[in-house]
């Protein structure tokens, strides 16, 4: 169960600009991502979020990992890292969860997702081990973009471009929609989510960056 009931209204607009080199390579590995998605997916923002969600999932289960290992090296209390992380890990598994009942994908979108989890999987897992604030502002600038594309999708339902279809029973029970919620309810929580993971990750970096 997700209740997002007394959550505020996150802000939509955010953009954390680059405040070094670390920061610009972080937002530009982003930048070259997003270019593929556009260009394999175009307005197809249900079945873009089925595979974007796939690995959206990786960073915060990879990320706690390794502090859990951190953590037990140095002996020491992890400051609500770790749960934390799971927990955006977990969130991201039931928006994709939610996103199949609704865009069904096809064969070659299930096997781009085995090749994306596993070329993303390893490529995070490295960055983490070596370079953990660049990998959280590298999933913080992933969240951001996940915020337009969502804006996007939202856009296209409201236009009558994408129907606005019921939403799942399990997005219904984990947010605590209302019964007769639809896809536009699903979006406006998911990009919630998102806004959310964005902003904990962008901390995260910079706490990292604090020392």
């Amino acid at each position: 169960m997700y209740d997002q009931s007394h959550k505020p209204d996150p802000d939509l607009t955010l953009h954390k600009p680059p405040a070094d080199i670390h920061d610009r390579i972080a937002l530009k590995t982003v930048k070259f991502m997003r270019v593929f998605a556009d260009a394999f997916f175009a307005k197809r923002y249900g079945h873009r979020a089925v595979v974007l969600e796939t690995v959206a999932a990786v960073p915060g289960m990879v990320g706690g990992l390794l502090q859990h290992l951190k953590a037990l090296r140095h002996i020491r209390d992890d400051q609500g890292w770790i749960r934390e992380l799971l927990e955006e890990a977990d969130n991201e598994r039931m928006h994709l969860m939610t996103f199949i009942k609704i865009a069904q994908p096809t064969l070659l979108e299930r096997g781009l997702i085995m090749i994306g989890q596993a070329v993303f999987f390893n490529f995070y897992f490295f960055l983490y081990l070596f370079a953990p604030r660049t990998a959280h502002r590298v999933v913080a600038y992933l969240e951001e973009e996940a915020v337009v594309s969502y804006t996007q999708y939202l856009e296209q339902v409201d236009a009558g471009r994408q129907e606005d279809v019921p939403a799942p029973q399990i997005a219904i029970d984990y947010w605590h929609l209302p019964s007769d919620a639809r896809l536009r309810d699903v979006i406006i929580a998911v990009r919630a989510d998102e806004a959310g993971h964005r902003d904990a990750n962008h901390r995260f970096a910079d706490q990292l960056a604090a020392g």
